[in-house]
């Protein structure tokens, strides 16, 4: 490496984040970074640890350990270190199709299982392939590059998400005619819907979306596949068709008092928002708003997280945060060592202006909604919450999470924003195409594989997963175009 004692000469530094309270005056990213020279700094700061476990991505103790994309994460540290930024680009997008995505919204698992985070602090993985990307865009290194020769092949992309776009993206490289349905009216899927603007501004989208347009690919939008067009219409139309539809299928909360109004999937919540923004500037009336409301939101994940930031910008009375599980630990558990991925307690962005507004953390662990309580108008008003506590299944061996009997209370709420994960692929589409599907309602392929059961259409991302990171979605979507392009051409060199 460039500086073997960077790790040692130099502590971690990362981008300033604007104070919580200041932030939530708008939708903005909220990150300042540090300028050139200091990022090189960090980047010295990777060391010639002999076996980058940062690039693993390999699965250890049930989880993955490093990055799924296998990033080149020592090379292009040593590059950026060295001012080599265009060689750095090129090592970054040699296995990153979206950098100026994963730089904004990825959970850097390459950082959890650095070398240096053993006894000390990790390399600001992250941060240094933010510098990279931007940078390349400064300099003109990630302008639109059209593939010189076309095969004369066509494919649809069904679904504008990561998986989608990476699928596309790679495709268009290769020579093949792409075309990307998107069912929404604008391109990018839960990128552009279901991220909130504080987290990728949508300007980012936009730009890469443009320059993948340059080279070739075809977008439509507004057009629901299964819905506006048959899928017999885009076998005979293509030669290959990619679902790629995401895992859309929310999670819903089985309780009394469930029809009573004031309820939403966290989806459609963070959709309506982002929608409003873009279109109106938040007018008033086109969109959920919380303003002024007690507000509980069901699910300790991201999205949870993003509901609470997003809630609090809107100017909500007051929010909680509803998680079944218990608090995970501080710090790693002696059966949790390095370089497996922390289970440990993170508070979110989100969490951190909940703090700084209300003076206190919005989560609430082991604990549920019971009933949904509502006025004679319909609207929500209150909420029965009830303790929760494991058990063992003497059955299944398995640890349940069940009531504690007595332990009922009730909370004010007039807005429940219900972010309890997603049950896997919507039915439609996979009925309109005749694809197999999991017990998880997945599409089905072998293993490893991206054909489905039915010849000439294929799948990608968290409709073929189920519901996971940006980073995944990326892995699965270069994977399954390599697998397309095989099938059309015989080889291949993706």
């Amino acid at each position: 490496m460039g500086k073997p004692t960077g790790f040692l000469d130099y502590e971690r530094e990362d981008a300033k984040a604007s104070s919580p309270k200041e932030r939530i005056k708008n939708f903005n990213e909220f990150h300042e970074h540090l300028s050139e020279e200091k990022q090189k700094c960090q980047a010295a700061r990777c060391m010639d640890c002999g076996v980058p476990f940062c690039q693993n991505g390999k699965v250890i103790s049930g989880m993955v350990s490093g990055c799924p994309l296998n990033n080149l994460v020592p090379e292009w540290n040593d590059l950026l270190y060295h001012g080599n930024m265009e060689q750095a680009y090129n090592r970054l997008h040699k296995t990153n199709n979206f950098p100026e995505f994963t730089s904004r919204v990825c959970p850097a698992l390459c950082e959890k299982a650095c070398t240096c985070s053993l006894y000390g602090d990790a390399v600001s993985v992250r941060d240094n392939e933010y510098s990279i990307i931007e940078n390349a865009y400064k300099e003109g290194y990630a302008s639109a590059k059209k593939p010189s020769v076309r095969t004369g092949k066509k494919v649809a992309v069904i679904g504008s998400g990561p998986s989608g776009l990476a699928v596309a993206d790679q495709l268009n490289k290769r020579g093949h005619s792409v075309t990307v349905y998107e069912r929404d009216d604008r391109v990018g899927g839960l990128l552009m819907y279901g991220i909130p603007n504080m987290k990728l501004e949508k300007h980012v989208i936009d730009r890469k979306v443009n320059i993948m347009k340059e080279e070739g690919i075809k977008f439509i939008t507004g057009v629901n596949v299964g819905k506006d067009i048959k899928a017999s219409v885009l076998l005979k139309q293509y030669d290959k068709v990619v679902l790629a539809c995401g895992s859309r299928n929310p999670r819903d909360i089985k309780a009394e008092g469930r029809d009573a109004k004031g309820i939403y999937f966290a989806v459609d919540f963070l959709t309506s928002t982002t929608k409003s923004l873009l279109d109106n500037d938040l007018k008033e009336g086109t969109f959920i708003s919380a303003k002024g409301k007690d507000v509980v939101v069901i699910g300790g994940g991201d999205t949870g997280n993003d509901c609470v930031g997003t809630a609090i910008r809107h100017g909500a009375k007051s929010v909680i945060q509803l998680e079944m599980m218990p608090k995970a630990p501080d710090k790693r558990a002696e059966n949790n060592p390095w370089p497996e991925w922390p289970r440990i307690c993170k508070t979110d962005y989100g969490q951190e202006e909940a703090i700084a507004v209300f003076g206190n953390d919005p989560r609430i662990y082991q604990t549920t909604v019971k009933e949904f309580k509502k006025d004679k108008s319909g609207n929500l008003t209150k909420l029965v919450l009830v303790k929760l506590e494991a058990k063992k299944d003497e059955k299944t061996g398995r640890l349940n999470m069940v009531e504690i009997p007595g332990s009922e209370y009730e909370v004010n709420c007039q807005l429940v924003l219900i972010a309890a994960g997603f049950l896997g692929s919507e039915n439609y589409v996979t009925k309109e195409f005749k694809v197999d599907i999991t017990d998880r309602t997945n599409v089905a392929t072998k293993a490893g594989k991206y054909a489905t059961s039915v010849p000439n259409v294929f799948t990608a991302g968290d409709m073929h997963r189920g519901q996971s990171l940006v980073v995944w979605a990326i892995r699965e979507g270069r994977d399954c175009a390599r697998e397309v392009d095989e099938s059309l051409m015989g080889y291949t060199m993706l």
